[in-house]
């Protein structure tokens, strides 16, 4: 239950004055989240506040005890706290009392503590639950500004879940998404309707970021592999808009997590799941008598805790690992039927399978030195390989070796004293993703021979992944300081550097690839683009000595008993020497400057592109004329009103802007592609032809032969790709508004919760890479043409660009509702409904590559479904059973492609369109049978159904814009049965 607290609060002094006292006291971490709660409340004695009552604070579970002295009215704070069981204690004027409180991770519970008289709590009874383990009602933090939502550790244990990745909880929140790639099984996490690079996970006050690679958090890049063990996670809140000031590098939502302690008591656990072909539905592709493909799924995995000094010092470690041969589509897009398709490719057509293998570990260490000092040092490895980039239009032989290797160590220092906790970090960090082609030779990609690359149908032979070799590797020193001293204040500050290299080797496409017309018979290439090092540079590897700060203040002010006011304000700086530091070549610039010889005379090239509307000034570097960004000023400002007085309707919002990252993978290109720059050659053949000279070269089997191609390399520098990045490139950031209103009630003798916000994002400044191709009047378009199809740089060839183009909008309502499980009434049930509205100026669904971006349109939709519904719950049944389901349902996408038909003038142009029955429903659900055998030892065996109606979701489609003809490929799960066994003692 949430009461009211009856704090008497003197006169408050200005805001600027308490900004002005951080300040002086010290400077903040940019990048250090809460993941201790908070205890605090009044002490009342004879119904008056207890001045000087010592109050102290016990975890049951590891002994680990906090202590303070309330102030001159009777209030008292007890920050910092690990989530978990506490006994409180109260001592004041020869009187005492106790009571049990359960805290979430970052969760602030108001206690109001009585001496001999009942206690009001803001955190629920104690309960000790057997089917599924609670030991308290789900903590509701009412009074907050932040849209947050907490991930209990028995939703964890109980929801049915197809992957053991604990993110994937995060979906039952109100505008997040956890999305599973259907074709290559990779698993990311999306907040509203920004990709998944812009989530932020900080585990245990760390964030996970990843600063090179795609998906958010370290290697999470087109892997199905977990980025942490389920086992190690304890809880963990997601908070989707109006973050207070402490996190960063983050522009949509923050995953907030702990990890578990040893405790007094040795405790362990074990488990297995598997399931294979057998247990599961035939696939579409698996049909009319083809026969279902050989796979497989495997988990297994133990923990195990225990004190090394009792109530002192603890251990924990455990262990996880994942096996799959994961079953893949394999189908031709475009429309196209596997008839239309030529021998060679329609033989590699049919389902197949790729292998994965994981290895997670992680181990914790706590000593409580004393009752002020705390010491953890946590260690975590990540192993995994995979044939990836295989399923829908790629063919097994077009596949590639994937890799992870993910160490990550943290030594922590917490602090405490009466009005000061001070929490610091320093940190080592190595994490790199590898790819390499399972197959070297020649690529085929079969097209509709439209433009150079086509829209391409089926791709088999050696695949164009190349060699990669991408991380990151650094350490940190963070330090957050809150001061509890200034009567209804709670302060906070801190600072964070970070000195981190991030390494690239990138060569690709490695294998070279040779693109055929489907409707020539797909005998002769017309195309062929393949990458080459160049002289005297690093062949594609890059490096750059990367540094970060990050300063923040935050002051979560009480101004009276109902309104609380949370000010905060951050800075965020990083250094990007390889970007800043590069120089554009002497053959580019003399290209630049040269005549353009598709216009008239005198015409520079410089001077077409400026007719385009671009001043190519912007992107030509000395070296020297780049500076970092210097202004992510971030300010937010959140309040919450107590409506009723009691916490049970509270009116919350806030404002606020958040500044993200440009990946290191993007900026990276200018350097990449400069010394390992992919060359691009037409081929005078059937349908194709073209002037031989320059960009285009005759037919000659010897093409097919990598030496020879290399050879002509040598005598000319035609097809070579320039990419060039504005030299003022700024952060991405986004900008949030939201205004909702929470409220607690009783219905049918049970206590539910309740929210309903809007939001409203706006992200900027996002990176858009272009085609900077024009034609002689500076179209990007001219008749029967695309981007594709303008002239490049003179003596060179195409022209890239990159700067910040992208942007969105979104407004989204959300609803949840949510009975918590108690003692007394053992069943959850929780919904989320999101209703979205939302727009962006690119028509990818990940826009970054924005090759048909056209400056001041608009697409709606932003490939995100308009509603979105999530329920889940769990319940325990008779005889040590207990029971959990979850539905999820989401309206069609409204998907874009390009459309180059006579029935828009030959124009290639983005159209949308909305393929029949391409919403999106699925039903899971479990049974636990838990045994307890009298002693420590506890048996479970659950039997988990994926999709148990067997409905029919597709994660790829494709339409042919001439014959109106929708391809699907990529299917979700079919009905799938998985059964496990686990032992707990």
């Amino acid at each position: 239950m949430n009461k009211k607290l009856n704090n008497a609060m003197p006169p408050r002094k200005l805001l600027s004055g308490a900004l002005a006292a951080c300040l002086l006291l010290g400077a903040a971490p940019a990048f250090a989240q809460s993941t201790g709660a908070t205890i605090r409340g009044q002490v009342m004695t004879d119904s008056a506040p207890a001045a000087q009552a010592q109050v102290t604070a016990t975890n049951i579970a590891t002994g680990l005890a906090r202590s303070v002295q309330s102030t001159g009215n009777g209030s008292y704070s007890l920050a910092g706290l690990p989530p978990g069981t506490y006994k409180v204690d109260v001592t004041a004027g020869g009187k005492s009392s106790s009571q049990n409180i359960t805290v979430a991770v970052g969760q602030t519970a108001t206690v109001n503590l009585g001496v001999g008289g009942v206690a009001e709590t803001g955190g629920g009874s104690a309960t000790t639950l057997d089917a599924v383990q609670v030991t308290a009602q789900a903590p509701i933090e009412t009074k907050t500004s932040e849209i947050a939502t907490y991930i209990t550790p028995q939703q964890i244990q109980a929801l049915p879940q197809g992957t053991r990745n604990f993110l994937a909880f995060a979906d039952t929140v109100p505008g997040m998404v956890f999305e599973q790639n259907p074709s290559n099984g990779s698993t990311k996490l999306r907040g509203g309707v920004q990709s998944a690079n812009n989530v932020n996970v900080y585990i245990d006050g760390v964030g996970q970021k990843n600063y090179v690679t795609q998906g958010g958090i370290t290697g999470q890049d087109a892997s199905r592999g977990n980025p942490f063990p389920q086992l190690a996670i304890g809880e963990y809140k997601v908070i989707t808009s109006n973050y207070k000031a402490e996190y960063d590098q983050i522009s949509s939502a923050a995953v907030t997590a702990v990890t578990k302690s040893g405790t007094n008591e040795f405790k362990g656990s074990f488990f297995w799941d598997y399931t294979n072909q057998d247990w599961r539905e035939p696939r579409e592709s698996e049909k009319n008598g083809v026969g279902k493909t050989r796979s497989g799924e495997k988990q297994y995995g133990g923990s195990f805790g225990g004190p090394i000094v009792q109530d002192r010092a603890h251990f924990f470690v455990t262990y996880e690992g994942k096996e799959y041969n994961a079953p893949q589509d394999l189908k031709p897009g475009e429309g196209r039927l596997p008839s239309d398709l030529p021998q060679a490719w329609r033989d590699q057509l049919g389902a197949t399978a790729t292998p994965f293998k994981e290895d997670l570990y992680f181990g914790k260490l706590d000593w409580s030195v004393n009752d002020s000092n705390l010491l953890e040092f946590t260690y975590k490895r990540r192993e995994e390989s995979e044939i990836g980039n295989v399923g829908g239009q790629s063919a097994r032989s077009y596949g590639t070796d994937t890799g992870v290797i993910e160490d990550r160590y943290d030594l922590r220092w917490q602090y405490s004293n009466t009005n000061w906790l001070s929490d610091s970090h320093l940190t080592y960090e190595k994490a790199f993703w590898t790819k390499a082609p399972v197959n070297y030779g020649n690529g085929n990609v079969l097209t509709d021979g439209s433009g150079d690359d086509g829209k391409q149908i089926y791709r088999i032979g050696a695949g164009d992944g190349g060699l990669q070799d991408k991380g990151q590797k650094g350490w940190s020193f963070q330090n957050d300081t809150t001061f509890f001293g200034w009567e209804g204040h709670t302060l906070k500050f801190g600072v964070k550097y970070k000195q981190v290299d991030l390494d690239t080797i990138e060569q690709q496409p490695y294998n070279p690839q040779f693109y055929y017309d489907i409707n020539q018979g797909g005998d002769v290439p017309y195309f062929v683009r393949f990458g080459s090092p160049a002289v005297g540079t690093g062949g594609g590897a890059v490096t750059s000595k990367n540094k970060q700060f990050g300063i923040y203040i935050q002051d979560d002010w009480e101004v009276n008993e109902r309104l609380t006011l949370n000010l905060g304000l951050r800075w965020d700086y990083e250094k990007t020497p390889s970007y800043l530091d590069y120089a554009t070549a002497p053959d580019v610039l003399a290209s630049l400057a040269s005549q353009d010889p598709n216009a008239g005379p005198g015409q520079t090239y410089a001077q077409t592109l400026a007719l385009g509307g671009i001043d190519i000034n912007r992107y030509i570097s000395t070296g020297n004329n780049r500076k970092p960004f210097k202004d992510a000023i971030q300010p937010r400002l959140g309040f919450s009103y107590d409506l009723s007085g009691d916490e049970r309707l509270v009116l919350f919002g806030g404002v606020g802007r958040s500044y993200d990252r440009n990946l290191f993978d993007y900026l990276q290109l200018e350097r990449s592609k400069a010394s390992f720059p992919t060359r691009r050659f037409k081929i005078n053949s059937p349908g194709h032809a073209c002037a031989v000279g320059g960009d285009c070269l005759d037919w000659t089997p010897q093409l097919l032969d990598r030496d020879y191609l290399m050879s002509l390399v040598d005598a000319t520098e035609a097809g070579r790709e320039v990419w060039m990045f504005d030299n003022k490139l700024k952060t991405p950031y986004s900008d949030q508004f939201s205004l909702g209103i929470r409220s607690s009630f009783n219905m049918g003798g049970h206590d539910w919760n309740s929210s309903a916000t809007v939001q409203h994002t706006r992200y900027k400044d996002g990176l858009l890479i272009s085609r900077g191709n024009r034609y002689a009047d500076g179209g990007v378009f001219a008749p029967n043409g695309s981007p594709w199809n303008a002239p490049g740089l003179p003596d060179l060839g195409a022209l890239i660009v990159a700067t910040n183009g992208f942007e969105s909008k979104n407004t989204a309502l959300l609803l949840s509702l949510d009975k918590p499980y108690t003692a007394e009434s053992p069943w959850n049930i929780n919904v989320a409904y999101t209703l979205t509205d939302a727009k962006q100026n690119i028509h990818e669904k990940d826009p970054v590559f924005g090759w048909y971006f056209q400056q001041g349109g608009w697409f709606d939709g932003a490939w995100a479904p308009k509603h979105r519904l999530v329920v889940s719950g769990f319940t325990d049944l008779p005889w040590g059973i207990s029971a959990s389901g979850k539905l999820t349902l989401a309206s069609k996408i409204k998907r874009w492609d390009i459309d180059g038909t006579d029935a828009y003038g030959g124009y290639e142009r983005p159209h949308s369109w909305e393929p029949s029955g391409s919403a999106f429903k699925q039903f899971d659900m479990s049974l636990t049978k838990t045994w307890d055998t009298g002693t420590d030892l506890k048996l479970k065996v659950r039997a988990d159904v994926i999709n148990v109606f067997n409905w029919t979701n597709w994660g790829g489609y494709g339409i042919n814009w001439n014959s109106g003809v929708v391809s699907t490929w990529d299917q979700y799960a079919t009905r799938t049965f998985k059964l496990s066994f686990g032992l707990d003692w």
